[in-house]
């Protein structure tokens, strides 16, 4: 990046932060649902660019974090019942359950791999005919769409040794259930950037018609971030709430209609439980019966319990906004990235991993 570049961003951001200094809406609270952009808005500085009443709140936007502890524990509990491969993305491995974790369960000689895709697991169960390969599914619309292709494609290439336990979310009726949860209070969201390519922002549009709040879709640059904040702060101004979509190079309405199909076609919509926020109806996805075959839950009888034990790790607070990092009393003193004891701090867009790499608050 050039400096003559670099010197109009930094002009063009200052105009913005004029502007939006200029626009009084009293105390505002703006929730990012995106784990990207909490990251983004850790590494610019942009809590502290801001005037004091206007507050932003992240929301439960890190795939891992929202992950439940009994689902981890149903893993464990697997792969001690069972000699087989376990292929996951790479920020699992560290989650905590309520005895040990996957990296944990690793050095002790379990066949546990981290792939970049489920078409990887593919392989490995090509590779290892004698052994059961289950991918962990845990994502929201963004990874959906491969881990169905996946299924899809051990149906049809009779992959019979392949599985995927899934613990999928979506985007929408988690965002409604924050609205309608009297604890938490927004006045407006910056959509998950990631979910509405595939989704599109159509499915968003009931937070402004149903609940005359605001939204808007925005990309992860400093510029990006900023003139989200600044639309919706204009929004609430003057009492016209809408869902704006500022990433449209990127974002469409509808989506990836494609992308969307072979989704419908593998799986339909189900509950889902969000650690921290609970069972919460339409916010989860289910693999359909033509293709229970590939389903792990149901080939290899997994209960999952819901109950689990109660420790000092408010991460369920930071996941709806209620409470920062700073407010746990183990944050930095006992839990660090290199000693996660919530999900919060395992995974790279875990707020309390935003919050301990850039220092903020210490």
């Amino acid at each position: 990046m050039s400096y003559e570049y670099e010197a109009i961003n930094q002009q063009v951001a200052q105009n913005i932060l004029k502007r939006i200094k200029h626009i009084d809406t009293g105390h505002i609270k703006i929730m990012e649902v995106c784990g990207t952009h909490t990251m983004a808005i850790m590494k610019y500085g942009i809590k502290e660019l801001l005037p004091k009443n206007i507050e932003l709140i992240s929301g439960p936007g890190c795939p891992v974090c929202v992950t439940s502890q009994g689902y981890i524990d149903a893993v464990v509990e697997l792969i001690h019942r069972h000699n087989m491969i376990i292929t996951t993305f790479g920020d699992m491995i560290k989650v905590p359950g309520t005895n040990t974790s996957l990296k944990t369960e690793r050095a002790l000689g379990k066949d546990i791999r981290i792939v970049y895709s489920p078409l990887q697991s593919l392989e490995i169960a090509k590779q290892n005919p004698d052994k059961e390969v289950v991918f962990l599914g845990v994502g929201f619309e963004t990874t959906t769409p491969i881990i169905a292709l996946s299924i899809e494609k051990a149906k049809s290439d009779n992959i019979k040794n392949f599985a995927v336990f899934q613990s999928l979310k979506t985007m929408p009726n988690i965002i409604k259930k924050l609205i309608l949860d009297q604890d938490v209070d927004i006045d407006g969201f910056i959509l998950p950037g990631h979910v509405v390519t595939v989704t599109g922002y159509k499915p968003f549009e009931f937070i402004s018609e149903d609940y005359n709040m605001s939204g808007v879709v925005a990309g992860f640059e400093l510029l990006d971030i900023l003139h989200g904040i600044y639309e919706l702060l204009k929004n609430i101004q003057s009492g016209t709430p809408k869902v704006k979509n500022l990433y449209s190079e990127v974002v469409g309405y509808e989506g990836n209609t494609k992308v969307k199909k072979i989704v419908e076609k593998i799986f339909e919509v189900s509950s889902s439980n969000w650690r921290g926020l609970g069972i919460i109806e339409d916010t989860g996805l289910q693999i359909r019966e033509e293709y229970k075959e590939f389903d792990a839950k149901e080939k290899f009888n997994i209960t999952i319990n819901n109950c689990t034990r109660q420790t000092k790790c408010i991460c369920g607070d930071i996941l709806k906004g209620e409470c920062t990092p700073n407010e746990c009393k183990m944050f930095e003193s006992v839990c660090s990235p290199s000693n996660p004891l919530g999900p919060c701090m395992v995974s790279e867009e875990g707020t309390c991993a935003a919050y301990y790499k850039y220092d903020l608050g210490r």
